[in-house]
């Protein structure tokens, strides 16, 4: 399994954090997996944050249970984001977000090439094999995170 690739809950995960979601892969590796919620909006707009306030309104999503102090963000805009992490094709993780917030402002970038998220997804080394063993997670391979899934 590598990252680049999403992960539909079934119906083993009904009644949690999981229920009818869809995770975008980030990382894979013997440390364990990370990725984000794609198709969960949070219920604010970016500007809405204090520290974000001059900002234009941009979606934000509820991108997992983990580190929900924090934000996170993928796109596929290297020419305008620097020091970002290759994922796949034409996906990055990260980099300069002040850069990002910039670029959004002057919208430059729009949905279709970022998404931001309030937390993450995170597995410990093979706990997320063992999830999909199980039955919890159906693997799929095709698509952007930027599409809209439901």
């Amino acid at each position: 399994m590598n990252e680049g690739i999403f992960l539909h809950s079934t119906s083993l995960l009904d009644d949690t954090f999981f229920e009818n979601t869809v995770i975008y892969l980030t990382e894979h590796n013997e440390k364990g997996a990370m990725g984000f919620v794609v198709n969960q909006p949070f219920p604010r707009k970016i500007n809405e944050l204090k520290e974000f306030s001059q900002s234009i309104a941009f979606p934000l999503y509820i991108g997992g249970p983990v580190d929900q102090e924090h934000i996170y963000f993928i796109h596929s805009r290297p020419d305008l984001i620097s020091g970002s992490d290759h994922i796949k094709d034409n996906i990055y993780l990260g980099g300069d977000f002040k850069s990002a917030i910039q670029h959004i402002n002057g919208r430059e970038l729009t949905e279709k090439d970022i998404k931001i998220f309030i937390g993450y997804c995170g597995w410990d080394d093979q706990d997320l094999e063992e999830e999909i063993n199980e039955g919890s997670w159906e693997i799929e391979t095709a698509g952007t995170p930027f599409q809209q899934l439901t």
